[in-house]
């Protein structure tokens, strides 16, 4: 993150840190480094809140995801999961965290993943879900409730939609870790640095993304994800439709008009 004046919007002992900078960029910190991050209820509650802030934000422009400690995120907080075995808390559980996931696509603006250390299970799950990922050469990713006799299901969601099929499975099926360099190469993450270089190399992609009109960004997050889960042909009406709409939105007028006076466009 770049050295800015930053606004501090949840306790900095808290599990989850909520920080925004003057450019409407929000930090979310998992910050249980002793628990490995795991996303326990209280986790994912804290997760929920910030998100909701953001969504909340007019302002926002970019949510970077990171984490405090040796471990991005080491999944559900089986400890917890183990001292309530019922199915009703159970359901309620994965909800929550299904959820927590999905306001994550929901979300107006791109969010980042910054990946400096292992992401296991629903921590997989977590950098699947969100729009970019960046991580340090030395971070690994892993679905391997297999080998507790839990199938990842819940984080099957997303992987399968970031990586092939074969792929996704011989993760799910084995538990087998992939590297960052074959995350990248299987589409899971999108950039690969040295842990030094992490940072930088979120800021550049933030500065990337700020320098995109906002309302084009939501029109094109909104209907990347959309029509994802469509039949070709609904999902060209509804890019047709998308794409009308932001021609006919004045960033896209400017835009337009910027290239053909061979300027740099001012967005409204």
């Amino acid at each position: 993150m770049a050295a800015m004046t930053t606004e501090l919007l949840s306790s900095p002992d808290a599990s989850v840190v909520h920080q925004r900078d003057a450019r409407g960029v929000h930090l979310l910190t998992l910050n249980d480094p002793a628990s490995f991050n795991t996303l326990s209820q209280t986790v994912m509650g804290l997760l929920q809140q910030a998100l909701q802030r953001v969504g909340g934000d007019e302002q926002a422009r970019v949510v970077v995801l990171a984490a405090a400690g040796k471990a991005f995120c080491a999944g559900h907080n089986l400890k917890e999961m183990r001292a309530q075995p019922a199915l009703a808390y159970y359901q309620d559980l994965f909800a929550q965290c299904s959820r927590m996931m999905l306001s994550l696509q929901n979300l107006p603006v791109p969010v980042i993943a910054r990946v400096q250390g292992i992401a296991t299970a629903a921590g997989c799950q977590l950098v699947a879900q969100c729009d970019l990922a960046v991580a340090a050469n030395t971070a690994r990713f892993g679905v391997n409730g297999i080998d507790v006799g839990l199938f990842c299901a819940t984080p099957s969601v997303p992987l399968s939609r970031n990586v092939g099929a074969k792929q996704a499975m011989e993760m799910l099926l084995t538990g087998e870790f992939l590297d960052a360099n074959q995350a990248l190469q299987q589409g899971l993450v999108n950039r690969v640095t040295t842990p030094e270089n992490l940072d930088a190399q979120v800021e550049q992609l933030v500065q990337a993304l700020l320098s995109k009109p906002r309302e084009a960004v939501r029109m094109g997050k909104a209907l990347f994800y959309k029509q994802r889960e469509m039949g070709i042909e609904a999902a060209y009406q509804l890019a047709g439709q998308t794409m009308a709409c932001n021609m006919a939105h004045a960033v896209a007028q400017e835009g337009v008009q910027a290239f053909i006076e061979k300027r740099k466009p001012q967005w409204p």
